[in-house]
């Protein structure tokens, strides 16, 4: 589990096609508190390290994951959002977040309101009824308030999120564009509640 509370960005080294895809990641944390067999979400996904170094760890990404998560991510020279698992006892200053991606968002939209920006998503309609105003979503592993949601003529359901300057210089939203994809989490409760409001009514 994980709060969406970004900690360090880190580059990916290496990426190696294996019987899956091996990643080295270089980071700023003591890798000699992080165990083998730890679990550390890379941009919103839950992934094991599995071989480790001074500043680096390695990690395996399966053929589903690749399929199912955000284009240009899983490539020699990307930056990515890293948060350590949750102990018990840490601060929950975002929210619940599972590592475990739902859909692939696309920016369509970025805009300067104020000293922040006003970042457009784009997911597909069977996410909608699980997305609210004011809720919480993560995007790239980073929680985030959403503001607006609205279905879309385009067949999907298009939200907003402000990312403040601070969010942006601790992650890798510095550079967030029109075209971006993003990995989406929605909150794990909305969830659940879907599941069992769709239940109640078979």
């Amino acid at each position: 589990m994980f709060t969406g509370i970004i900690t360090d960005i880190g580059t990916v080294r290496s990426a190696e096609q294996r019987g899956d895809l091996r990643l080295v990641i270089g980071c700023g944390y003591d890798l000699a508190n992080v165990d083998l067999g730890a679990s550390i979400a890379c941009s919103g996904v839950c992934l094991t390290v599995v071989d480790k170094g001074v500043d680096w760890f390695a990690v395996d990404v399966s053929g589903e994951t690749v399929s199912r998560t955000a284009a240009d991510l899983w490539r020699e020279g990307a930056r990515l959002n890293l948060e350590r698992a949750l102990r018990l006892g840490d601060e929950l200053g975002g929210h619940i977040v599972t590592g475990h991606v739902d859909a692939v968002g696309d920016v369509f939209d970025s805009c300067a309101e104020g000293d922040s920006h006003r970042v457009g998503i784009a997911v597909p309609r069977e996410l909608g009824t699980m997305i609210a105003p004011k809720g919480s979503i993560a995007l790239d592993g980073v929680s985030l308030t959403v503001n607006e949601v609205r279905d879309a003529d385009d067949g999907r359901t298009h939200f907003t999120v402000n990312i403040i300057p601070h969010t942006a210089h601790n992650s890798t939203f510095d550079d967030i564009a029109y075209g971006r994809q993003l990995n989406v989490e929605i909150d794990v409760l909305a969830r659940y509640m879907q599941r069992m409001t769709a239940a109640r009514a078979q």
